[in-house]
């Protein structure tokens, strides 16, 4: 008899257990993601999470994506796609460390911008197939000093360069979530 009352309580209290250590879960997955908005690109190529509160613009001759800040403008990210030889892969451009440099060299930093660069961490990260270069960078001005945060990945003959820029000054309030935005972003074809 008293086996069959705890069977029965068992059966009673199991799906409820389930059902509350579910909804917990899911508490916290959203609150990971929390102030956070997702894009996919209109092919549906691509997608990434940015924060609430940016705005989309366009830029004539630039990234083939910016977000701002509506608060602090000087926020930004930025998806530049680049055509390469499609037989490549990223590893064949060369490490996250040699990849990170010739960015900062070509794109961040090039001789006569009047900015300096130093590449502050470069790693590789696996993403189903696909290999992600992510790196960060200190990025000097003449008037202020900025961070930037970027991942790279390479698809079908097309170099996808997915960065978050902030004013050294904020980087500290900001970096966790960028971090998150950056590492978001993923082909979908």
């Amino acid at each position: 008899m008293a086996v069959s009352r705890n069977v029965a309580l068992c059966r009673t209290l199991l799906p409820r257990l389930v059902a509350l250590v579910l909804a917990v879960a899911l508490v916290a997955c959203s609150a990971t993601a929390a102030g956070l908005n997702s894009f996919q690109s209109p092919d549906g190529r691509y997608a990434f999470l940015y924060p609430t509160g940016w705005t989309r613009v366009q830029v004539s001759g630039g990234p083939q994506v910016v977000f701002h800040d509506l608060i602090n403008s000087d926020e930004t990210l930025s998806l530049v796609i680049s055509e390469v030889n499609p037989t490549n892969d990223l590893e064949k451009l060369g490490s996250a460390v040699a990849v990170g440099e010739q960015l900062r060299r070509t794109v961040i930093a090039p001789e006569g911008s009047g900015r300096a660069a130093e590449l502050v961490e470069a790693s590789e990260r696996q993403e189903g197939p696909r290999t992600f270069y992510d790196l960060e960078y200190a990025v000097h001005l003449d008037d202020r000093d900025r961070h930037e945060l970027a991942t790279v990945v390479l698809d079908r003959g097309r170099l996808y360069t997915f960065a978050a820029s902030t004013n050294e000054i904020r980087w500290a309030k900001v970096k966790d979530m960028f971090h998150q935005v950056v590492t978001s972003f993923t082909l979908l074809v």
